[in-house]
């Protein structure tokens, strides 16, 4: 299991909006900012969980951020209904679609999930099985 998620902006101000509007749907909350010495960034966790916590930040070898090939940020949902919201206030702010809400049985009979890309184009997933819930 991983500790954290890292994806550049190159549009920090933007990609945060992007992602508070998209990530409260899951329940994640901002991060208090912490000046770490490093880039411009925020952080998103759950309101009761130190970790896993998710940062979108300018990069910090100075280059400009880009999206990887084959590179997939897979949020995990506890219903059907917040992929569908998640997936929604992505697309309403800004997001490219790649897939809508739905059952995917190839992964699982309870997969449910969502695809897009960010405005900066980082794919990503919503998805929601009776694990998670």
């Amino acid at each position: 299991m991983f500790s954290h998620i890292q994806i550049g902006a190159r549009d920090l101000a933007a990609m945060v909006a992007f992602y508070q509007a998209v990530l409260s749907h899951l329940g994640l909350v901002r991060m208090p900012d912490e000046h770490d010495g490093g880039p411009a960034g925020a952080g998103f966790q759950r309101p009761d969980q130190r970790w896993p916590q998710f940062y979108v930040q300018q990069p910090f070898n100075g280059l400009p951020a880009s999206c990887g090939n084959g590179v997939q940020v897979s949020f995990a949902a506890h219903t059907q209904a917040q992929v569908r919201a998640a997936w929604q206030a992505a697309l309403d702010h800004g997001a490219g679609d790649e897939g809508p809400p739905g059952l995917r049985p190839q992964y699982g009979q309870d997969f449910f999930a969502a695809y897009c890309r960010d405005p900066e184009g980082n794919k990503l997933c919503f998805v929601h099985t009776a694990a998670f819930g």
